[in-house]
């Protein structure tokens, strides 16, 4: 059903197999995928009377399963409780990062990143703006990278062609000839520059030039953008450039109980209004009017029924869907846990064991979007501050070490419940009175549980306060 439905998305012959690709399973995120089919779940006959398929009906019943897991695990990934910090040996350099956090809302960045990034990649931009920072998300459907032969890891350029009618373009601003044509709208990111070039139709022998007005020279050494894989594996565009998508192995599944779903609801409504059917010979020619309250009178050998689905049928189809649900979170790590299968408070250890499925998709997220994407960013700014003076939360960014080593703490992936907390502090105080672990260490440790931002004003605090007694000390 998957391909059939593929097949009814225009291609256009301009665009590589890639951004079709890409394109279509962005439609299935947004569940936009179903728009390309030309009838209603409702209409069973087309215009002259035939029997439209249902291959050809867009299902009433629409159940996100690919998005509700992306979100899910994104939501493990980057929210506010799950957000990790940006640590380094060097202070200055672990607060400036932690002001730029908040100053650019990069948690809510990393989230758009994250959940565009599903269907195989994403990219994030990096600007500097009189002096400030800013981050946006974009999609990868019309980028196109190139890597530095030298350093495989390393962007040389990014560009993005796609198409554009001229009344967009005369919108922003372009002078445009035929408002009506399409143009190619290009732009390229390098280690120099951000260039935009001229519009040019669609089909037309003409060069793109540098639309000079708009380019920016902004000498980074570096293309200001941060290119992401999405996951380890094949990815489903079978270009390097992207990594294996979130959801795909679950689409199939997921049409599958749309209609199932959209069919049973059908049943319930035929159900709800049965099909009257008469054996002849009838004894009337008037019209017919079904109703408890309208008798039907039909000769000796004549017959009336209602024709009615039984509710063992919409049953049957529902236990299916629950089959076909749990197999598709199955194959893509989705959380299938049942709130009402809850009798008790759990540990937050129990909590982690079932959603084990779901925290191994964002375990493996967390290397894409945080070892590669988040940390390479942290990395941009340290750079950009040796160049350009900078101002975060207001205030004139400091000299900073570009060579500062950065790594991410995570927080736990279930906030720890009291009885967790409890044994967490037990714990934490035998190993430093043993001198097994550090003050230092033990405060890192529930940091994230505690909000505690600034670990040495922490132990700063701790050591002034004469309430407080450390292990082993009197």
């Amino acid at each position: 059903m998957f391909e059939t439905i593929c097949d009814l998305i225009p291609r256009d012959a301009d665009y590589s197999p890639r951004s079709r690709t890409l394109d279509v399973l962005r439609r299935v995120l947004d569940g936009t995928l179903y728009d390309v089919l030309p009838y209603q779940f409702h209409e069973e006959r087309g215009a002259s009377g035939e029997y439209v398929p249902l291959r050809n009906r867009k299902p009433s019943v629409r159940y996100a399963l690919s998005r509700i897991v992306v979100e899910d695990s994104v939501a493990l990934l980057f929210s506010e409780g799950h957000f990790p910090a940006i640590d380094s040996p060097d202070a200055t350099v672990r607060g400036v990062l932690a002001d730029v956090v908040k100053d650019c809302r990069l948690n809510q960045v990393m989230i758009e990143a994250a959940i565009r990034g599903s269907v195989g990649s994403a990219a994030i931009l990096m600007r500097v703006l009189r002096g400030r920072l800013f981050f946006s998300a974009l999609e990868t459907t019309f980028l196109i990278p190139a890597w530095d032969p030298e350093a495989p890891d390393t962007l040389a350029a990014v560009t993005e062609r796609y198409k554009v009618t001229g009344a967009q373009l005369a919108a922003e601003g372009y002078a445009i000839d035929d408002p009506s044509a399409e143009y190619w709208f290009q732009r390229r990111w390098d280690e120099v520059s951000e260039t935009w070039f001229l519009p040019v139709p669609v089909g037309s022998a003409l060069v793109s030039e540098p639309d000079l007005a708009r380019s920016v020279r902004h000498d980074l050494g570096f293309v200001p953008v941060v290119w992401v894989r999405n996951l380890p594996g094949p990815s489903a565009s079978g270009d390097p450039n992207d990594g294996a998508c979130t959801f795909r192995a679950a689409i199939e599944t997921q049409i599958e109980i749309d209609y199932q779903l959209s069919q049973a609801g059908r049943g319930l409504k035929y159900s709800s209004d049965p099909t009257l059917l008469i054996k002849e010979p009838a004894s009337t020619d008037t019209e017919i009017v079904k109703g408890a309250g309208n008798a039907l009178v039909v000769s000796e050998k004549g017959d009336a029924k209602l024709l009615e689905i039984g509710g063992t049928a919409a049953a049957a189809v529902l236990d299916y869907v629950r089959a076909l649900r749990e197999m598709a979170l199955e194959s893509i790590h989705g959380n299938r846990a049942h709130a009402d299968r809850l009798t008790a408070a759990q540990s937050g250890r129990a909590l982690e064991l079932m959603n084990q499925g779901l925290i191994w998709l964002a375990d493996m997220l967390r290397v894409s979007y945080g070892e590669g994407a988040l940390l390479a960013l942290a990395r941009m700014v340290l750079r950009v501050a040796q160049r350009f003076p900078l101002f975060v939360m207001g205030e004139a960014v400091p000299a900073l070490d570009a060579a500062a080593r950065l790594s991410l703490t995570w927080p736990r992936w279930v906030p720890p419940t009291a009885d967790d907390r409890m044994k967490d502090a037990q714990t934490l105080a035998t190993l430093a009175a043993a001198k097994q672990i550090s003050q230092q260490t033990a405060v890192k440790s529930i940091a994230a549980t505690y909000d505690i931002e600034d670990i040495p004003a922490e132990l700063a605090r701790i050591a002034a306060d004469p309430t407080v007694q450390f292990p082993g000390k009197s």
